[in-house]
């Protein structure tokens, strides 16, 4: 796949474990309030390619969630990394370890990392990072109209897409679902970073696409949605993204999908894969570095 690769700015950021703050209850959607484990810290149980759906947690983040103290910096950090960016521990038992970002979390305001089982059981929580940024402003010639955004082109060259004569990407997802059961995150200006989430709250639905089967990782397409500039409802847009936490209870909220690829006039054809999710690329571009 052609891209802009000589146009790509890669940049360093730094970030750190963000600590899980005080748990409290949390309404939902059936009426029940639960204290539940949530979102922070290292989730050293549940990594990319694990299911996300009923979990005995709320939001939960794959791995390391990580943030910068500082609110600006960390704006940074969520904007300019992209799923598939390198990650290096820079502190602690487990320095010198490598990773790679798996998607942030709008909201919280949480990047997150996967890490190799061993080095993450090497971490007390306290670690400092260094990710290498590079990926926002990526275009592919040869499917203009089709906005990138959030994708390491590393990732994007492992997957290995197929672009037809009419400028059309054919997409591997897990699965298609319609407009309507997006919620929470629609109305934001912009999905460069953050996430939005798949309403899980009813059962038929759930079963209907296949949602009490998505894993931490996996590719979905979302009909009818442009994500250009903020998420909304286009007729015959079509959006791509990463599930990069667990399921919630709250209404309106369920697993979260950061953005990688949207096009308003459709060019994006989504087909069904049940291995469209992040660990098998990510290892494919571990064994071709």
């Amino acid at each position: 796949m052609e891209m802009n690769r000589d146009q790509l700015v890669e940049m360093a950021v730094n970030a750190s474990v963000d600590h899980p703050a005080s748990p409290k209850y949390r309404g939902g959607y059936d009426g029940r309030a639960r204290i539940t484990i949530a979102v922070g810290g290292i989730t050293y149980s549940h990594a990319i390619g694990d299911k996300c759906m009923n979990l005995a947690g709320d939001h939960v983040e794959p791995g390391v969630s990580m943030a910068n103290a500082d609110s600006a910096k960390n704006a940074a950090v969520q904007t300019f990394s992209c799923i598939g960016n390198p990650v290096t521990c820079i502190s602690g038992p487990a320095k010198g370890a490598k990773g790679r970002v798996t998607g942030t979390h709008g909201g919280i305001e949480h990047c997150m990392a996967y890490f190799d089982p061993e080095d993450l059981d090497q971490m007390e929580g306290t670690e400092n990072f260094l990710i290498r940024t590079l990926g926002q402003g990526l275009k592919t010639p040869e499917a203009p109209d089709v906005f990138w955004m959030n994708i390491d082109p590393n990732l994007l060259e492992a997957m290995d897409l197929e672009i037809d004569e009419e400028g059309n990407v054919h997409f591997p997802v897990v699965t298609v679902i319609p407009a309507f059961l997006m919620g929470s995150g629609l109305g934001s200006s912009t999905m460069m970073s953050g996430d939005y989430d798949i309403m899980t709250q009813d059962p038929e639905a759930n079963e209907q696409f296949g949602l009490n089967d998505l894993r931490f990782g996996d590719f979905v397409a979302v009909l009818d949605h442009d994500s250009t500039y903020g998420p909304h409802y286009k007729k015959g847009a079509v959006t791509i993204g990463v599930v990069v936490h667990s399921d919630s209870f709250t209404s309106g909220h369920g697993p979260g999908l950061t953005v990688v690829a949207t096009s308003k006039e459709g060019r994006i054809i989504p087909y069904k894969d049940p291995d469209a999710n992040l660990k098998p690329y990510f290892e494919k571009m571990e064994s071709e570095a």
